[in-house]
């Protein structure tokens, strides 16, 4: 068990941290070689959540409910003159030690939700591709919707390396990417009809206790991100979005159901999917394939067979299966293809 939670830290750290987070990127190496520190990570983390990830994060949330400790003084979210990584790790473990069954009880409580808004970078230019295809006003339903700020894809400005800014030209919330490919967009967010988001445990930006979980999700190093999560969030609590507690697999029949006959139906998911046991992922294609011989279903989705982004369109009589390409996992580039 602890050689598997083992690896688990050494991929986290040469695959998701290499580049992007210096400090967890050596705290992952160091874990990944201590017993001690592995056993409290994999004996409290859930079922089938990333456990470095949830690991960091429930440290981090213990942090930023003020703890003074010097482990602080490591992380760049929490002073401005952060200490070097590689100095961190007695203080990490010291840390661990002191307040092992807060982290813990955060790790079997807690879930991986990074309501990442960046990645709408990526899904603004599918909606308009789907909108631009159909004519037709768009209703999305978003399953591991989190606190829903990707729902709020509309509401955003959008910059892709130039000059011009596309979405919602005047929004407070600005997101910022690179592309590769040849991208086209219009002037102005297709229209949207209804929005739903579902997860199995639906987070409150209006709750200091969720948005607090939510900022411990964003690596420490990351300002721009968590300047656009308490952007969005603000902009969230402005705005009426229906957001459904429970199974988001088991409940797609009854939400696509309550959505417009004369719209594009538009039910999206990133980075979620590989939370799901394969048999979860199974049914999900199958219900969204069963929707489609009915009705107009467009489904943009990663992490089912591969990190890439998909579009795949139903309609009753065909399918299409699109591949859009490589994304990166916070939104700050993307491959299109289209």
């Amino acid at each position: 068990m602890l050689r598997n939670a083992a690896q688990r830290f050494i991929r986290f750290a040469e695959e998701e941290c290499h580049d992007a987070s210096p400090l967890y990127e050596f705290l992952s190496q160091k874990t990944s070689d201590d017993e001690e520190m592995l056993d409290l990570a994999s004996s409290a983390a859930q079922s089938g959540q990333p456990m470095p990830n949830l690991f960091f994060a429930a440290v981090h949330a213990v942090l930023l409910t003020g703890t003074d400790h010097p482990l602080a003084r490591y992380y760049p979210s929490l002073t401005s003159e952060a200490d070097l990584p590689e100095k961190s790790w007695k203080a990490f473990r010291d840390f661990c030690e002191k307040y092992q069954e807060k982290i813990k009880s955060i790790m079997q409580t807690r879930r991986v939700q990074t309501n990442e808004i960046r990645r709408c970078a990526y899904l603004y230019p599918v909606f308009c591709h789907i909108y631009e295809k159909t004519g037709k006003p768009l209703s999305m339903i978003e399953i591991g919707t989190s606190a829903g700020l990707q729902l709020l894809w509309d509401r955003y400005a959008y910059s892709y390396g130039g000059t011009k800014v596309f979405g919602k030209t005047d929004s407070p919330v600005r997101i910022d990417s690179e592309v590769t490919g040849s991208l086209s967009l219009p002037d102005a967010p297709p229209p949207v009809a209804a929005k739903t988001g579902v997860d199995l445990n639906v987070l409150d930006v209006g709750s200091e206790e969720d948005r607090r979980w939510l900022d411990a999700l964003i690596w420490p190093e990351h300002h721009e991100r968590r300047a656009l999560f308490k952007q969005a969030s603000r902009q969230m609590q402005e705005e009426k979005v229906s957001l459904v507690e429970g199974d988001g697999v088991a409940l797609l029949p009854k939400l696509a159901s309550g959505m417009p006959d004369t719209t594009s139906l538009v039910i999206f998911h990133t980075h979620v999917a590989n939370q799901m046991p394969e048999e979860v992922k199974e049914s999900l294609l199958e219900s969204v394939s069963e929707l489609g011989r009915i009705r107009e279903v467009f489904h943009v989705y990663n992490n089912i067979s591969d990190r890439l982004l998909h579009l795949d369109a139903y309609r009753p009589g065909s399918t299409d299966h699109q591949t859009i390409g490589k994304t990166d996992g916070h939104g700050r580039w993307f491959e299109w293809t289209l």
